[in-house]
């Protein structure tokens, strides 16, 4: 069983073409600027079966023609056996098999202890049955990183550089935040970075909105940006074009 918070049946930003988008309950993250809080607690979500995931897509199949499954959240990656049985069983039917992920959970390169080893052999085998990832690059300095989310960014910084090891095609997503992340140097590293990643095919610069707030509101939780202005279209072309420079420096 999975742990599901929803579906949404016709996604058309979270991978390529038209897309059934399945939320993962869960996630040990806490992004300042999440627009899906409701998510963050494990369990709390419906209990679904692969098979019924799948058949909410074979009922919608012809629209799924240029897309198909994309895992998301909350991070699909605390469900990882069961993400793992969902993707096989998609990729067996010719779907084509989205995760987008923090990276939160590869244990590095080389982990310690028998269950680091284990985690890095089951991203090895979800990998197996992964066409696309879509990364979430947060900050890409450690404690910046750490203030933002609450965790270091070294694993998922590590799983970047493992991704292109194991040549799986990656979008990089990157949300610009006044005052935290819209800041030059800090995107021009970032920009360097991804240079270093030769299965980039595609980078997605985000810009910061509070459309999310108003479920903080409704779960009677503080929102911490409720005073930061939302990124405008210039500044979020700004944002992308250092990162971009940076990329080919």
């Amino acid at each position: 069983m999975g742990n599901i918070h929803s579906i949404e049946t016709f996604g058309t930003v979270d991978g390529p073409g038209v897309r059934l988008v399945v939320f993962f309950q869960g996630c040990p993250m806490r992004c300042r600027y999440c627009h899906n809080p409701d998510t963050w607690i494990p369990n709390q979500g419906s209990d679904m079966t692969s098979d019924e995931i799948l058949e909410r897509f074979e009922r919608n199949r012809a629209f799924y023609k240029t897309g198909g499954i994309t895992a998301t959240g909350g991070e699909p990656l605390m469900q990882i056996d069961f993400l793992t049985e969902l993707f096989s069983k998609a990729k067996a039917e010719g779907i084509h098999t989205c995760l987008d992920t923090s990276g939160i959970f590869f244990p590095g390169r080389e982990p310690e202890g028998e269950a680091g080893r284990e985690q890095l052999r089951k991203i090895d085998r979800l990998l197996e049955v992964t066409d696309l990832i879509l990364l979430d690059i947060k900050h890409i300095r450690e404690e910046e990183h750490k203030k933002l989310t609450g965790h270091s960014n070294r694993n998922i910084l590590a799983f970047a550089k493992y991704l292109e090891e194991k040549n799986i095609p990656v979008w990089i997503r990157h949300v610009v935040v006044p005052g935290i992340t819209f800041e030059e140097g800090a995107l021009r590293e970032l920009g360097t970075f991804i240079g270093t990643l030769s299965n980039v095919e595609r980078f997605e610069a985000l810009p910061y909105h509070a459309l999310g707030k108003v479920k903080y509101d409704h779960l009677g939780m503080d929102y911490s940006l409720k005073d930061t202005p939302q990124l405008t279209k210039e500044e979020t072309a700004l944002a992308r074009a250092i990162i971009e420079s940076a990329t080919k420096s």
